[in-house]
């Protein structure tokens, strides 16, 4: 029976979080008010931290910029950033943790609350092309409108889109033989409790705790 290897993607696959380095990339492109963007964007990221984040709030927050440029100019922006802030920050040790599950023909999912045209084409990086984020509403224009559909994958929210992807192709968690979850953050405790198998990747202090306590694997890629 073919296991399922979920993966968190910021502070998990890669050692940065792509949320909060988009908007640093932005500011030192030039097209957003640095001033203004800097402040909240470290609000953000320390409400995430602190399991506290108005996911609301920060999507109305991270999606606005988004609605000024064309799909094309934004693709371009995106290889932009990937070279710049994702690349470096990706381990050997993470590809290796990918391309083990690939071998023994484990299908291969990404789950992360960051916004889907943010994670795609870094996920594509892994070679994984099951991928769950946010996702992002498209207006008539073709152009990405600031909204959201659906449920943001965030905490719970990871379970009721993992749950949805599943229902799509026929198939429940019970259908596979083991379900992993790769993770670094007290966020995705609700779905690292739900899968067979949680591993902790560069924990933060409560899932560090939590891990030691149930004796889930622990590893570290920074």
């Amino acid at each position: 029976m073919t296991n399922l290897a979920i993966f968190d993607l910021d502070h998990t696959l890669i050692n940065a979080d792509s949320d909060n380095t988009w908007p640093q990339y932005l500011m030192q492109k030039g097209v957003v008010d640095a001033e203004f963007v800097r402040m909240k964007n470290d609000k953000f990221y320390q409400d995430y931290l602190n399991g506290c984040l108005d996911i609301d709030e920060f999507l109305q927050f991270q999606l606005a910029p988004l609605t000024r440029f064309s799909m094309e100019e934004l693709a371009v922006m995106h290889r932009e950033f990937t070279q710049a802030f994702i690349l470096p920050h990706i381990s050997p040790m993470a590809k290796m943790l990918v391309q083990s599950h690939r071998q023994t023909g484990d299908e291969l999912l990404v789950i992360s609350s960051t916004n889907e045209f943010i994670i795609t084409p870094i996920c594509h990086l892994f070679g994984i092309e099951n991928i769950i984020g946010t996702q992002l509403e498209i207006g008539a224009n073709g152009r990405y409108t600031g909204g959201y559909i659906g449920t943001p994958s965030l905490k719970e929210g990871k379970i009721t889109r993992l749950n949805e992807w599943l229902a799509a192709r026929g198939e429940t968690l019970q259908s596979y033989g083991k379900s992993y979850f790769y993770s670094d953050s007290k966020n995705d405790l609700p779905l690292l409790r739900h899968v067979s198998d949680p591993v902790a990747v560069n924990p933060d202090e409560v899932l560090l705790q939590e891990a030691t306590e149930k004796g889930w694997p622990v590893l570290n890629f920074m």
